[in-house]
């Protein structure tokens, strides 16, 4: 029996992609920390506008490319983009440590911010068509917490440049992302039976395609004229601001609000999110899987619960300058993050055909990233004049329009939108006959 239908194979997938995951976050993350080791060769780097730059370039390449890498995971072998992806992310992970000029970094860190773009939607694609029900939030957040990981290691690489150097630190992950490419080669499989051929497609829907398929504007406009979808965008975009605020300020807001030095601040902030963040997905995945059984809402319901207690957390965390109490709020806002993370793509799956899902997370994604570049560059400005803990707690209030939508509007009839898909060609086809 090959390797694919295996009964277990769903979760090595799982654990596969996983590792790709924390290499993922890892290899963009570690530039952010090795700034003083690398700006010792690279002089334009103790810029601080110079190196901001280079740390935006990522994400608006990233951002930009999102729609477009997921519209092209819908169409061709997700597992090939995820073996390119990361071959391609690596190697320029190995090149950066043969960077002399600031020009350089600056155009590996763009071709890094569209490799990388194509890894998350074919990913969770991949693995949603894998689990169609029972454990889908579960195997999903299992898979997002190799971000979380990814994100914390890559917080040690100055401590890793030290060691060695900021140019071994590049090539020698570089060498294991490479080295990894080639073993999913042969242990990664795509779904058999995979896009329209495995589904039914109303007639209506099909007129106009050209063999059965959708062009690339037709799901984008299929995905667009889909209510739930502004709805998902919106409280996912919502979520994005203080996610990527908690990336990216919450040490110096531990450093302010604690008086704490950065060597204790840096870590207190980003274990305390990583390490709730874990418990969440732990938490959120079984209750969402479970709850949609009895419930199709489950899943909506689960995330609601996760974002609810993001809203409290974070008017703490902004106000509070008791350190027991700040990494409390932490611990509470991490759990609802990782609540609400592992069921982004399963909710998707309730109002998204498969065959535009990776391009609608695409989307997704690319909000997201683009609200965090520009979120992490407004707190910056705001930094003096309100104050970071403001800006923290005051974001609890998008959250809270974000939750009233969510439970409002967000009414699924099965829990994968390909079954009610299956359902209206069964009675369409049904009627034919009867007529």
């Amino acid at each position: 029996m090959a390797l694919q239908n295996k009964k277990f194979y769903p979760w090595l997938v799982v654990g596969l992609l996983w590792v790709v995951a924390l290499l993922n976050y890892m290899d963009r993350q570690m530039l952010s920390t090795m700034q003083q080791n690398i700006a010792n060769d690279i002089h334009a780097l103790q810029n601080a506008e110079a190196f901001g730059a280079l740390m935006a370039i990522f994400l608006w390449v990233y951002g930009i490319s999102s729609p477009f890498s997921g519209a092209v995971a819908d169409r061709v072998s997700r597992k090939w983009l995820i073996v390119g992806s990361l071959g391609v992310w690596s190697a320029v992970t190995y090149a950066m440590g043969l960077c002399h000029d600031f020009q350089s970094l600056m155009w590996l860190r763009g071709i890094m911010g569209i490799s990388e773009a194509l890894y998350i939607p074919s990913a969770l694609s991949l693995i949603a068509d894998y689990f169609t029900g029972r454990g889908r939030s579960l195997a999903i957040g299992l898979h997002m917490t190799g971000l979380y990981c990814g994100q914390a290691l890559g917080g040690f690489g100055s401590m890793v440049a030290s060691t060695w150097s900021w140019q071994q630190t590049f090539h020698w992950f570089g060498i294991i992302g490479v080295a990894y490419a080639i073993v999913l080669i042969f242990l990664l499989h795509e779904k058999s039976g995979r896009g329209v051929a495995a589904r039914p497609v109303p007639s209506g829907e099909a007129q106009g395609r050209k063999g059965g398929k959708e062009s690339m504007l037709q799901s984008f406009g299929v995905v667009f004229s889909t209510m739930a979808f502004w709805v998902i965008l919106f409280f996912f975009a919502s979520s994005s601001i203080p996610g990527w605020a908690t990336k990216n300020w919450l040490p110096t807001l531990f450093h302010d609000n604690l008086d704490l030095s950065m060597d204790w601040a840096g870590p207190m902030a980003t274990l305390t999110i990583a390490v709730s963040s874990f418990i969440g997905v732990m938490i959120g995945g079984p209750i969402s899987d479970r709850w949609v059984r009895s419930n199709v809402r489950g899943r909506i319901y689960t995330s609601a619960i996760g974002m609810a207690m993001m809203i409290p957390a974070l008017v703490f965390i902004g106000l509070a300058h008791n350190a027991w109490l700040s990494v409390l709020a932490g611990l509470f806002f991490g759990i609802g993050y990782g609540m609400f993370d592992a069921n982004n793509m399963p909710i998707l799956c309730q109002f998204v055909s498969s065959r535009q899902r990776a391009m609608a997370y695409g989307l997704m994604n690319s909000v997201g990233v683009i609200m965090g570049a520009i979120t992490t560059q407004l707190l910056g400005s705001l930094a003096e004049s309100v104050g970071l803990g403001l800006c923290f707690a005051l974001m609890g209030g998008i959250l809270l329009i974000a939750l009233a939508l969510q439970i409002t509007v967000l009414r699924p009839k099965y829990d994968d939108k390909d079954q009610e898909e299956a359902m209206g060609a069964d009675n369409e086809a049904a009627e034919t006959v009867t007529a």
